[in-house]
């Protein structure tokens, strides 16, 4: 059965005239779509190159949504102060910090859980609170910033996800590394500084190295740990 053969909830709520994307579809189409059959969507981001262009592309579209960001304690300031420059450059957006002002001495975790068991970490400290977010927003449908080049672990992703809880919307889906960087900088977008670092992935300054020369993009996420995801997006408890 594929993903739009599915029939859980949330693929119940995809209107039967799915458009027929294909890999040249542009995202913008695809954002497009996403806006009329899911008024309520919702976009979760943590700023990466892949997220910046979205906002663009979301923008450029006509969205004018929540851009919900966790704060985990542990993010570089170079990645906090990017959102503030992208919640001034899309002021017709709401960006929304979960658990605004975390720390890493906050007791929400101990002190060195990240290296003992990143899994916990980020269930507690990045899953969870979104989790319970949008529990609160039911929204039908996330626009997310997921491309297959990231990683063997999203190689397959489709423009649309009709499993699970609610439907994902991965408009860039089939974008290469190279082509969002050449839009970055045709737009003059605010990419996170540590990128051009060769921090291609970029997530909390204890588990978030530079990537090596050859390695996919999410390499420096949880180097040695066996882990590429956070569990938001992979797992028993993805979104």
């Amino acid at each position: 059965m594929t993903a739009l053969e599915d029939r859980s909830p949330a693929s119940r709520r995809t209107p039967p005239d799915l458009p027929t994307f294909t890999p040249e579809t542009d995202p913008l189409d695809v954002v497009r779509w996403a806006l009329k059959a899911h008024p309520d969507l919702l976009m979760p981001s943590a700023f990466n190159l892949n997220g910046v262009v979205l906002l663009d592309l979301a923008a450029r579209a006509g969205y004018r949504g929540e851009v919900v960001f966790v704060d985990t304690g542990f993010h570089f300031p170079e990645t906090l102060a990017t959102r503030d420059r992208l919640a001034a450059r899309y002021p017709e957006m709401t960006f929304v910090t979960l658990h605004a002002g975390a720390h890493p001495e906050d007791g929400q975790t101990p002190p060195d859980l990240y290296a003992s068991d990143p899994d916990a970490c980020c269930a507690v400290r990045k899953v969870t609170p979104l989790q319970a977010y949008l529990r609160e927003k039911a929204p039908s449908a996330l626009l997310n910033a997921r491309s297959r080049d990231q990683a063997a672990t999203r190689a397959d992703i489709p423009f649309v996800e009709t499993g699970g809880t609610r439907v994902k919307i991965n408009p860039l889906a089939y974008w290469t590394r190279e082509r969002l960087e050449t839009y970055a900088r045709e737009h003059d977008l605010p990419v996170n500084p540590l990128y051009w670092d060769g921090f291609l992935s970029i997530g909390c300054w204890p588990c978030t190295r530079a990537v090596r020369p050859g390695e996919d993009a999410r390499a420096g996420r949880w180097a040695g740990k066996g882990k590429t995801e956070c569990g938001l997006w992979a797992g028993d408890n993805r979104l």
